[in-house]
């Protein structure tokens, strides 16, 4: 996955913060025991991943945050270099309070995702139906899990998506259902295809029917603009997302029509089956 525009501060009054002060406010309603400043992270680490599927003509690089808070584990993607795998040792011991003010903002988005996901875990969840993608080469899961996160997208035949954080796998199966998908990322290049990729996303979405985004979006600052122009030009939203999945899932109905979250495992991690949870559009119905 392609980082997928640069990486400004998240604006006062982001979806971020938004669901953040949401949180704050419901704290003192919570048992003593899952209040934000007894809560503390237990594992934090760094993930630097890099692929090239065998079949595949170009790879892709990631670096993720990870907190765990019980049996929890939240994430952000960052740009590599970004942080120093070493500040993770920081991070470890420490309160969601004071974490939910750190000055980094993939800290925040880490720390809240854990946190959501340690409050109601996505297996858990009444609006999400658990998809098991089945083990095997990382390209089979990829092309798997793709094939799922596509199905998300309402679309008639010959209807544009955009597609904001490039996936080689996720352009292959909206074809298979008939779409048009111009691909967007801030560095541009070309895809698998040798598919100019657009670097600018309201470029990439205007004259589209439905926008698919990485949830990296909300770790690098660009979702609040995406979300805007979506809900202006009555764009359905969907997510597929290691970023932040859980604060995702707080934004259904209102900024995202439907969600893919996957939560660390990742699927490029294991030869192994891995689940991603999907949830559907405005009504929080299973999809």
């Amino acid at each position: 996955m392609l980082p997928t525009t640069a990486p400004p501060r998240p604006a006062p009054h982001s979806a971020l913060t938004a669901v953040a002060d949401r949180v704050r406010a419901a704290d003192p309603d919570r048992p003593a025991e899952a209040r934000l400043d007894h809560v503390r992270t237990s594992v934090a680490f760094m993930t630097v991943q890099s692929a090239h599927h065998v079949g595949r003509s170009s790879g892709y690089a990631n670096s993720v945050l990870s907190l765990r808070i019980g049996g929890a584990i939240g994430s952000c993607a960052v740009e590599p270099g970004e942080l120093d795998p070493g500040a993770v040792r920081d991070l470890v011991g420490r309160n969601v309070a004071e974490l939910l003010e750190h000055p980094e903002p993939a800290v925040r988005v880490a720390v809240l995702d854990a946190y959501l996901a340690f409050l109601l875990p996505h297996t858990e969840h009444p609006g999400s139906r658990t998809v098991r993608v089945p083990g095997g080469t990382s390209l089979a899961k990829s092309t798997a899990r793709a094939r799922e996160v596509a199905k998300l997208v309402p679309l008639a035949e010959g209807d544009t998506v955009a597609v904001i954080g490039v996936v080689n796998s996720l352009l292959a199966a909206l074809r298979e259902r008939g779409a048009r998908c111009v691909p967007c990322d801030l560095k541009g290049g070309r895809t698998e295809w040798d598919e100019p990729i657009v670097p600018d996303h309201r470029q990439a979405m205007t004259g589209a029917q439905a926008v698919l985004a990485s949830g990296m979006v909300l770790g690098n600052g660009t979702f609040d603009e995406i979300s805007a122009f979506c809900r202006e030009q009555r764009l359905p939203l969907v997510l597929f997302a290691q970023t932040g999945s859980a604060v995702l899932r707080e934004l259904l109905g209102a900024d995202v029509h439907a969600l893919s979250a996957e939560p660390y495992p990742f699927f490029w991690l294991t030869g192994d089956s891995t689940d991603i949870h999907l949830y559907a559009a405005e009504t929080g119905e299973r999809p």
